[in-house]
């Protein structure tokens, strides 16, 4: 069954985006959904994911457990193993979920972050939201007036989130899950003894 409503997916590196999603968009986008849903919103933000958990296992079951992808889009998220595969396993359950369909179901809804001059012709023959106007990462951001505009594209989104969230097709336990190959193990630098 669905245990999510909205996965965010992001990339992870560097400090802009994983502070921009953590101090604004997550938290905004979780509160204005909630409160205009008939039900309580699941919203998946990876800093749930407790210490010491297997951290691409609890990815994998959030993503194939949730209802919509929303990646926050830079040039980098399109270069994330991580990332990639998050985009690409929601886009191959659009095309399973059209059988019990008459059209395919959307399940992912980018925003952009920054720069999409330079996101893939797959990204870019989406419709996205941008949001590059309002991407200050700094928790001062919720005091300048240019937040009461951001408030509200949060709220276009939630409204648009709403509507595909109710289409979501039926869950199914075999919804695929892509993830990057394990990386090697690192070499030790001095022999043990």
């Amino acid at each position: 069954m669905y245990q999510y409503d909205v996965f965010i997916s992001y990339q992870r590196s560097g400090k802009d985006v994983p502070s921009w999603v953590r101090n604004h968009f997550h938290p905004r986008l979780t509160e204005v959904l909630d409160n205009n849903f008939y039900r309580d919103v699941r919203v998946f933000y990876d800093d749930r994911i407790p210490t010491g958990a297997n951290w691409p296992e609890q990815l994998r079951s959030a993503l194939q457990r949730s209802r919509v992808l929303v990646p926050v889009c830079s040039p980098k998220y399109f270069k994330d193993e991580w990332c990639l595969a998050e985009w690409h396993s929601m886009a191959e359950r659009e095309v399973l979920g059209q059988d019990s369909q008459e059209s395919p179901p959307q399940l992912i809804y980018p925003v952009i972050f920054c720069d999409s001059w330079n996101f893939p012709d797959y990204a870019n023959a989406r419709r996205m939201r941008d949001l590059h106007k309002w991407n200050q990462p700094f928790e001062h951001f919720q005091t300048a007036p240019a937040y009461l505009d951001f408030n509200e594209q949060i709220g276009q989104i939630a409204k648009e989130l709403e509507e595909l969230i109710e289409r979501a097709p039926d869950w199914r336990d075999d919804w695929p899950v892509l993830t990057p190959a394990p990386e090697p193990p690192k070499r030790a630098r001095m022999p043990r003894f």
